[in-house]
């Protein structure tokens, strides 16, 4: 199913005096909300020359979310498309990343892999998908203090489906009990190495929790992740949760780093990945905030640009839990470390629901996808289904949209 939305616009940006133009167009592949749960997490990977006349096959994975609670997520589905989106397969559930139960602190309790983000791992020749693990009671309720482990799973090209996830280990202690790479962008490094932005925190022991980021450095054999080391942590003394959801590119030989805060988005460069300048909160370039808080922001990677996705307040969206919605991309300056105002435009229109968990993905040197879903939770604490009539009354339905970014310049940075 395909469903056109705001198809055929034509947005043009500037660095350097030189033009770098894209079209946006819509797909909306598929959709879910009967009431109990809706999709969350659509994020894409692709398989280089293994769709139709040597396309990429972009397979999607994605959670289902269970609306009468926070954060519950049963089970995981798949779907792909082997044209370029001009024809999407139907959603399956995919087992080997569905959630499984271990013995925790004398129990047993359901823990589930989640805000997954499959990508393309070039030396290897493999999709890797990370991600991290969400322990619940038996009740299925979020296990406080929850511990937290980064997950990963691999696709076996050869018998087309996903590996049973794993966790990746790392260094003994209480440091990285609450340590995950959710939701995040790593940046593979040409030969190989991955460069793996996670959140982290000791356990709490009755301390407020204040999360701190760090790059990881790790090495991928094919079948394994390995951590190797950490780079600086980073972290924020404020009356926050602290800093989490770290998404990392290069561009132009240096590294950036964004960051969600419940207060504001951060940012800040790097000459190695691992070791960051101070961090700065986001601002467009008169100086104002960006108004983004308490939500993702992620990077799209052009040889020519470099861009920020994001949601923000100020948009007539204060209906919209945490203002997650519409999706904005607009050009970052590097050197400045902020967002260009009128290089801003909305990519995937609000209609109630929130669309803060979002994937970036290249498909091809001309082509970009943004993948979000309507997340169809009531904006306050949900006891009932009946309570997401708000949101529904603004449009929303639980469609899944592909927003795809065609350049007008091949992208260098692509690879495959």
């Amino acid at each position: 199913m395909v469903i056109p939305g705001l198809g055929g616009l034509n947005f043009q940006t500037y660095r350097k005096g030189r033009k770098l133009k894209y079209q946006l167009k819509h797909d909306i592949p598929t959709k879910l909300y009967d009431g109990k749960k809706c999709w969350v997490h659509p994020r894409a990977g692709i398989i280089p020359k293994r769709g139709k006349k040597g396309k990429p096959k972009v397979l999607f994975t994605m959670n289902t979310h269970d609306i009468s609670g926070s954060d519950v997520f049963k089970g995981m589905y798949g779907f792909h498309t082997d044209d370029l989106g001009k024809s999407y397969s139907e959603p399956i559930a995919l087992p080997p990343l569905n959630p499984r139960f271990e013995t925790i602190e004398g129990k047993e309790h359901p823990v589930a892999a989640s805000d997954f983000w499959p990508a393309f791992h070039s030396s290897s020749r493999k999709l890797l998908g990370i991600g991290h693990t969400v322990v619940y009671t038996p009740e299925w309720k979020v296990m406080v203090p929850r511990p937290r482990h980064t997950s990963y799973a691999v696709y076996d090209e050869k018998n087309d489906k996903w590996g049973n996830w794993k966790k990746l280990q790392m260094p003994g202690g209480e440091q990285f009990y609450f340590a995950g790479a959710g939701s995040v962008q790593r940046y593979d490094e040409s030969d190989g190495t991955i460069l793996l932005p996670i959140y982290f925190n000791p356990h709490p022991n009755g301390r407020k929790r204040s999360d701190r980021v760090a790059v990881l450095r790790c090495s991928f054999n094919g079948e394994n992740l390995i951590y190797q080391m950490h780079g600086q942590e980073i972290s924020i003394e404020d009356n926050s949760r602290g800093l989490q959801e770290p998404s990392l590119t290069k561009f132009k030989g240096k590294y950036y780093l964004t960051m969600r805060n419940d207060h504001n988005g951060y940012v800040s460069k790097s000459q190695d990945g691992l070791n960051f300048e101070p961090i700065v909160s986001w601002k467009f370039d008169d100086g104002s905030d960006l108004g983004n808080y308490n939500t993702q922001q992620h990077w799209v990677t052009h040889s020519e640009g470099l861009f920020l996705v994001y949601t923000r307040k100020g948009a007539d969206n204060d209906h919209v839990f945490r203002h997650r919605a519409p999706l904005f991309m607009a050009q970052v300056d590097p050197d400045k470390l902020c967002v260009i105002w009128d290089t801003e435009r909305i990519i995937v229109e609000e209609r109630g629901a929130r669309l803060g968990n979002f994937g970036v993905t290249n498909v091809s040197p001309n082509e970009t996808w943004v993948t979000v879903a309507e997340w169809m939770q009531f904006s306050g604490k949900v006891k009932t289904p009946t309570s997401n009539l708000e949101v529904k009354n603004y449009g929303s339905d639980g469609s899944v949209w592909v927003a795809k970014i065609n350049w007008n310049q091949p992208n260098k940075y692509f690879k495959t």
